[in-house]
């Protein structure tokens, strides 16, 4: 089956083409259109992306045809993102995802955003497959998932308020470095020397035990705070120059501790040897490194980690295509009522304590 894929939750337009079944997907062409104005406001402008998707999804859709070397008239399937994001750029791809499979009579696929970021990586790997522990990080998401099968889904636990990318935004912006903030806060952490200030670890402490509230949930509000209280003070001093580096890293030893630790426990008590990272955030060379140091010492020389390529890592229409198959293969079409929603929980998800 060939499945066109569009993706326009946020602020990337995006097409790709995707071939396979339910077990496998192989990526055609994959195109990526970011837009990078919302850096002058440090963050995305919800009206000024859906404007940017209209313009751009017509010609981003037919260049992944062109790089697939394919016609409109061979496309067996579209698949869009419907949710979640923001309403008014899901809008545009589903409005145009909808007229096209009715111009070309082919089955429509409405696919979840955080679930296609599961599927992404197994287009890079194939054994990148369930059963597997799932850690989904990007600028508005942190979920921690157990997967025992494709379209079965644990939620054990999620962020309390700011996703982890947003935590990287923000306090970036406290730095002063640009937006989006994941790979300037990874880049100059990595210049740090001397003294490293030590945050404490957001919800991660050691009384923690299985079925207490916060064993799994996330929370980074605090070290925002934080960081907040760091830079001010160095300011005062007249040392932030200085100390730049040292707080980013700071920063970020802080989160990815967090992140590692909480994936390693639930791979640990569902017996998982395979951890997935999923999302922008699993970008960062160094969250993959700890996790993969975690799962090692806690699992055993067998325990795997996998992280998808940066572009795969990102929003991106490939990894809806390849979720799009999925359900495509369960029989799961969408109509001409296919809306777009802010917010959906992920389909799939099974109760804490069901059999896997």
């Amino acid at each position: 089956m060939r499945v066109l894929g569009i993706e326009t939750s946020c602020d990337e337009t995006s097409a790709a083409v995707v071939e396979g079944d339910a077990a496998h997907g192989s990526l055609r062409s994959l195109v990526i259109l970011s837009q990078d104005v919302h850096r002058v406001f440090g963050g995305v402008v919800p009206e000024i992306a859906s404007r940017a998707h209209l313009t751009a999804i017509a010609p981003v859709t037919r260049q992944a045809l062109s790089d697939a070397g394919i016609r409109r008239d061979e496309i067996e399937a579209v698949a869009v993102t419907n949710a979640p994001g923001l309403v008014g750029a899901l809008l545009v791809g589903v409005s145009f995802a909808k007229s096209l499979a009715a111009s070309l009579a082919v089955p429509l696929v409405g696919v979840h955003h955080m679930e296609g970021h599961l599927f992404a990586t197994e287009l890079e790997d194939a054994d990148a497959a369930p059963p597997f522990t799932a850690l989904l990080v990007s600028g508005g998401h942190t979920l921690l998932l157990d997967v025992p099968a494709w379209g079965r889904y644990r939620l054990l636990g999620a962020t309390r308020d700011d996703a982890a990318g947003e935590a990287f935004d923000k306090t970036a912006k406290l730095l002063g470095l640009p937006y989006p903030g994941g790979r300037h806060i990874e880049a100059m952490a990595a210049t740090a020397t001397g003294a490293i200030p030590r945050f404490a670890r957001p919800m991660l402490h050691g009384g923690q035990r299985p079925g207490d509230s916060d064993y799994y949930e996330f929370s980074f509000s605090g070290l925002k705070t934080a960081i907040l209280h760091a830079v001010r003070a160095a300011e005062r001093q007249g040392t932030l120059d200085a100390e730049r580096a040292g707080i980013a890293r700071g920063f970020q030893d802080a989160l990815i501790d967090t992140l590692a630790e909480k994936s390693v426990r639930a791979a640990v008590a569902f017996g998982r040897n395979r951890i997935v990272l999923g999302g922008g955030v699993a970008c960062n060379r160094a969250l993959v490194a700890r996790v993969a140091a975690c799962a090692t010492e806690a699992i055993g020389a067998d325990a795997r980690v996998f992280a998808p390529g940066p572009r795969l890592a990102t929003d991106n229409a490939a990894m809806i295509a390849r979720a799009g198959l999925f359900r495509l293969a369960r029989g799961e079409t969408a109509g001409p009522d296919l809306n777009a929603y802010a917010t959906m929980s992920l389909p799939g998800l099974v109760p804490d304590g069901a059999a896997a």
